[in-house]
């Protein structure tokens, strides 16, 4: 089984492009949350998988409990409390890309606790986004992260960073950096990599993010995905190994959940080659690399495909 553990929250997303002299456009509410949607994304794709998080009682709540079954997530790793559920307001670009607001004072996710130990069928953890910047439920998902770690879980993270939400951006990075022993995966975005790093200015220099990579990798990760957008994904490995696919075109309605249909697709392949171990990582050849991206990169153009975050079925990934 595989855990992913992290927020769950609604996501407002505009039902059409706003005029700056027109009517306002509705809000259409959405289930989301980045490690909420890995967790169904997960399911979709008939991998055995918990969610553990905090999810409030209210109606939104309910909505993302449904969600979750209707996906074959196991729930029983879920906490409830009377709290609200996170909202976080979307801005789509007329390119499809979003940025988001957060609406996250006094709500139930931020009041997750450390959970007993995980059951022993338990193969993989996959954290990240909101959850592990939001105190003081950060604490409770680093703890669980290291302990998990330490008894040989298979770790994976994705940062997914919300700079609107991160108050002290250096006391963050050096956080992030504390992180990397205890990780097998990390995956993350080029401009999410060039800010963790505390790269200025404009523009993403993909040839210095690798090399941070590079550098990240000596800290204690197995392997590092960085994804380019619709340029694909690039994987590096502690062996000194660099494997990049290029991304797949489709017509892009929005970008609402790629990156997280990227995390789960990642471990269901990487399971898939019986690499859901630190060691079996560093075995896979440039061929499996290649095969585990190209996976990756058919899941996420599937999402970028229809609106918010629905990532796809293993039907629709058939070779």
């Amino acid at each position: 089984m595989i855990v992913v553990a992290g927020e769950a929250l609604i996501d407002l997303v505009p039902s059409q492009q706003p005029s700056p002299d027109g009517p306002l456009p509705a809000l259409l509410p959405r289930r989301g949350g980045g490690p909420y949607n890995t967790a169904v994304a997960l399911g979709r794709l008939g991998s055995p998988t918990a969610f553990c998080s905090r999810v409030s009682t209210d109606a939104f709540g309910a909505s993302l409990l449904h969600g979750l079954h209707d996906g074959g997530v196991n729930t029983s790793l879920v906490q409830r409390g009377p709290e609200p559920t996170t909202l976080a307001v979307a801005d789509v670009s007329e390119d499809g890309s979003a940025g988001y607001g957060f609406y996250a004072e006094g709500t139930a996710d931020r009041l997750f606790t450390l959970p007993p130990a995980l059951p022993a069928a338990v193969r993989a953890l996959s954290l990240g986004t909101c959850s592990l910047v939001l105190e003081p439920g950060a604490g409770a998902y680093e703890a669980l992260l290291r302990r998990e770690a330490r008894r040989g879980v298979f770790t994976a993270l994705d940062p997914n960073i919300r700079p609107g939400l991160i108050v002290d951006p250096d006391a963050y990075r050096a956080r992030f950096r504390s992180w990397l022993p205890d990780l097998a995966l990390l995956k993350l975005s080029e401009e999410d990599a060039a800010w963790l790093a505390g790269a200025g200015g404009d523009g993403v220099d993909r040839a210095t993010v690798l090399a941070t990579a590079r550098e990240w990798l000596a800290a204690g990760p197995a392997a590092i995905v960085v994804t380019h957008g619709g340029d694909g994904l690039t994987a590096v490995t502690r062996g000194g190994g660099e494997v990049a696919v290029p991304g797949e075109r489709v017509d892009v309605v929005d970008t609402i959940g790629a990156g997280d249909t990227v995390n789960a697709a990642l471990l269901h392949r990487l399971d898939g080659h019986g690499a859901l171990s630190y060691a079996a990582v560093g075995a896979l050849t440039g061929d499996d690399w290649r095969d585990i991206l190209r996976f990756a990169a058919r899941a996420a153009a599937v999402t970028c495909s229809r609106a918010g975050a629905e990532p796809p079925f293993a039907a629709e990934l058939a070779d």
